[in-house]
């Protein structure tokens, strides 16, 4: 059971998360393929819903990143929440718009602490509008 007084963004565990997400990031808008395969959990069971599919199981998320084309995808983020509960589960959502765009999106993550780090476990990307 979650205790809110203590267990609830932790320092370092917030510390972690904050961290692996500002690298994923960085993968993201600078299209580092590799890092963005590391940062998913290697599992059947992972998913990604985006603006226009769902991907269900690792290797399908790793397919849809290797076919989709590097340009357009610089975007600002708006807005930014991690929550860490306990030390081996997080959340992260964002507020963003791409560079150039007039829509904006959302994004939430589920980062879960596994034997070879901090990985998504689930995703999803929505425009608004």
């Amino acid at each position: 059971m979650i205790d809110e007084k203590t267990d609830i963004d932790i320092p370092e565990v917030l510390a972690e998360v904050t961290a692996a997400f500002a690298r994923y990031e960085d993968a993201l808008v600078n299209n580092k393929v590799e890092v963005l395969d590391e940062l998913f959990w290697a599992n059947p069971r992972t998913l990604r819903y985006g603006a226009s599919e769902n991907l269900y199981g690792y290797e399908a998320i790793q397919a849809f990143r290797a076919s989709r084309p590097p340009q357009g995808l610089a975007r600002e983020v708006l807005r930014t929440a991690i929550t860490t509960y306990g030390r081996d589960f997080a959340h992260t959502a964002i507020e963003f718009r791409r560079t150039g765009g007039t829509r904006d999106g959302r994004q939430t993550q589920t980062w879960a602490r596994t034997a070879q780090g901090w990985r998504v476990v689930a995703a999803h990307v929505s425009l608004i509008g």
